[in-house]
């Protein structure tokens, strides 16, 4: 039998390679609550999480502490400061995560709308794939363009899906990353189905699309709450 996976949590602030949206999404408030929060909060109270980190840019560092720092402080979240790419935050972590820990999860601080049962998915899967990612269709004819915006060929979506994330990483592979801050080759991942509800958000306008998307997810089951303290964590 297979010894279950421990895993590490990597939230990270940065935009993901090939995103044109800025940085900030993940401090835009959806329904009253910062995307970083909520991005959090996903990976809490879960047994086979070992830890979780959030990563934001050096210059933010401050202001996050001060805004932050008691409820990432409350439920036992690090907070690391990288950037300003995706894959230097990903470099600033490497260091740091827990010995034990044999998978790390990465997420996009700004994608909060993630069916819980979407990230079981992946973690069952992280047994047999060192690296493993959601996915959605594309649902619409791509287009190709030059560098001045002009059309030059048509592409049908069924070949193409768009990545998402989180995505999941054998402890060696994500080591292999964060030395050498490259991506890893696609043909290495394993894809496992996402909702397409989980949407980034990159400016104010898609917070109120975001807020719609999280009152359609799907709502675990509660455990009982082990203190009184533990119902206001958030």
């Amino acid at each position: 039998m297979a010894t279950p996976p421990i895993f590490s949590v990597l939230v990270m602030t940065a935009p993901p390679p090939g995103q044109l949206s800025e940085a900030g999404g993940a401090f835009l408030t959806v329904d009253g609550r910062e995307c970083l929060l909520r991005s959090v909060e996903l990976f809490l109270n879960r047994d086979n999480v070992k830890q979780i980190q959030l990563v934001v840019e050096p210059g933010q560092l401050d202001e996050a502490k001060r805004k932050f720092g008691p409820h990432l402080s409350f439920s036992g979240v690090k907070l690391l400061s990288g950037g300003p790419r995706w894959f230097d935050q990903i470099a600033v972590a490497g260091p740091t995560i827990a010995a034990d820990a044999t998978h790390v999860i990465v997420h996009d601080a700004a994608r909060p709308a993630v069916p819980f049962s979407d990230i079981d998915a992946l973690m069952d899967v992280a047994v047999k794939h060192e690296v493993c990612g959601l996915s959605s269709p594309v649902r619409a004819t791509l287009v190709e363009t030059d560098e001045g915006g002009n059309p030059l060929a048509y592409h049908l979506p069924d070949r193409y899906l768009q990545l998402l994330t989180p995505q999941c990483f054998s402890k060696g592979k994500f080591a292999q990353m964060a030395t050498t801050k490259q991506e890893l080759h696609a043909s290495t991942a394993h894809l496992v189905n996402g909702s397409p509800l989980n949407i980034r958000v990159g400016h104010a306008g898609d917070a109120g699309i975001a807020k719609q998307h999280l009152a359609m997810l799907p709502k675990p089951k509660k455990a009982p709450l082990s203190s009184p303290f533990e119902e206001a964590q958030w």
